[in-house]
């Protein structure tokens, strides 16, 4: 199968002509192909963008709201078929993608169409002398750039945001997984989206994503991907004056207290550290221990490590398949380098070979303990199924640790005791703290990291107010 661009309403091809091997990565095998696209294409989505801004950013918010509404609703219609693809892409259980991926993108959608309806203007009186209202106008024609570990969770959590505030939007998927943002522009034209809304380019980053970053007329980019990503689209953008929005990197602490619930703690901790192959930039890759229960804990979590289940995605099983041979190989070197650090690997560690499936991407649920805080396995981000595990004595050295490295994305912490939870959520240098629950989300919150886990915030409001500009209008009586 050959995906198209969706450019100005149509499914169009490249003008390259030129194509990529999409993998499968639970088999190995090629099953698809990615435009190869390029500036021409950015170019003529811009085109199509700009013409049709004046008529979407006009366009009575209700409207905008059904048209959105509508996507969501083919979406969940379509959940078996976008929950398929989206494994066969991502290489994650089709359960996640069913439980998870497809209906967060339809909540997506949903959110942003309605909070559109319910938003509202400031005024400030200024008592007999004037009036001051505060305007949000939509930027123009703006660009999204997404990841491949939650793609269309991910796609849409940019995208939504973008049109309902009456910008249209140049989106670019991962080239890695690219599948349901294809499927996406099928369901954008069944709902009835207007041509040149939403333009969806496929490709490299270099050639597609660089496109837009120094794209003259596209007044602002929301990223989300690496760290080294985002520093230079930094880069390239700031000097344009651009508008940024990344979500980048994570390397986060996950607290345990001893007056934790501890079976509800191993439960969710079990996930936080390997749910969609640990290839979710909140897992809590770093495990801190308070050292009264650190053996406990240990044995219990190694225990239960081992139970889970790696293999073929459509099967029953905790693990699919990592994304692609590249990432796993990468993965493997970071277990590699924990041992050469000093680490002792308590379980996994190696390569699975599923049976029929043996051309797969696929790892066991890797644990390590005995290596120092500040080692590079404890300070870089290895983006998935490892996690360290260390004890601490204090909750001063257990700040200490965690707040160590250069990320500051997100925190777990798991206490009984309301004085501690409070006091360390205040110190914990992350733009997101958990107690006692890991991946709770509200849509109305705002999300980000600080540190080199990104600048800006997504989510609720805050995506609005980035994807507009305000304008104060002064009134003299």
């Amino acid at each position: 199968m050959k995906m198209l661009n969706y450019i100005n309403g149509t499914l169009v091809a490249p003008i390259s002509g030129d194509y990529l091997d999409n993998t499968d990565p639970s088999t190995g095998e090629i099953f698809s192909y990615v435009p190869d696209s390029d500036e021409r294409d950015v170019q003529l989505a811009y085109e199509a963008a700009n013409a049709a801004f004046p008529t979407w950013s006009k366009m009575a918010k209700s409207k905008r709201s059904a048209i959105m509404m509508k996507v969501a609703s083919l979406l969940l219609e379509n959940l078996d078929r976008f929950a398929k693809a989206e494994s066969q892409d991502n290489g994650k259980p089709v359960w996640l993608a069913e439980s998870v991926d497809i209906p967060r993108a339809a909540s997506n959608f949903e959110f942003y169409a309605t909070a559109i309806l319910h938003d509202s203007a400031e005024t400030h009186e200024m008592e007999d002398v004037a009036l001051n209202y505060t305007m949000r106008q939509p930027l123009g024609v703006v660009g999204c750039i997404s990841p491949w570990n939650l793609p269309l969770y991910l796609f849409s959590w940019k995208i939504a945001p973008a049109l309902a505030s009456g910008n249209c939007v140049i989106a670019k998927p991962s080239e890695v997984t690219p599948l349901t943002a294809y499927l996406l522009s099928e369901i954008c034209i069944e709902a009835g989206m207007p041509a040149g809304v939403l333009n969806i380019v496929h490709g490299l980053g270099p050639k597609v994503g660089e496109a837009m970053i120094v794209h003259p007329d596209i007044p602002a980019i929301s990223f989300t991907g690496g760290t080294a990503t985002g520093k230079h689209i930094a880069r390239q953008a700031a000097p344009m004056f651009k508008k940024l929005s990344l979500e980048l990197g994570g390397k986060n602490p996950n607290l345990i207290f001893a007056d934790c619930d501890f079976e509800k703690m191993i439960k969710t901790t079990l996930r936080s550290s390997f749910a969609n192959q640990g290839e979710i930039c909140l897992c809590g890759s770093r495990i801190l221990v308070e050292e009264s229960i650190y053996t406990q804990f240990k044995e219990r979590f190694v225990e239960e490590v081992r139970k889970l289940k790696v293999g073929h995605p459509s099967g029953d099983v905790n693990m699919g398949a990592i994304v692609s041979k590249g990432h796993m190989e990468k993965v493997q070197s970071y277990i590699e380098l924990g041992k050469e650090e000093g680490g002792t690997v308590l379980c996994g560690g190696n390569r699975v070979y599923p049976e029929g499936y043996e051309g797969g991407f696929y790892l066991e649920p890797t644990v390590i303990e005995g290596l120092d805080y500040d080692c590079r396995t404890n300070q870089e981000e290895i983006f998935g199924p490892v996690v360290t595990i260390m004890p601490f004595k204090t909750d001063e050295e257990a700040l200490m640790y965690a707040n160590s490295t250069k990320f500051g994305l997100a925190a777990t912490v798991w206490t009984s005791n309301l004085n501690r939870a409070h006091k360390v959520a205040a110190e914990l240098h992350t733009g997101i703290v958990w107690i006692n629950t890991w991946l709770l989300r509200d849509l109305r919150t705002p999300f980000g990291g600080v540190k080199q886990s990104g600048v800006g915030r997504e989510g609720g409001f805050e995506a609005l107010r980035f994807f507009t500009e305000p304008k104060n209008v002064c009134i003299k009586f």
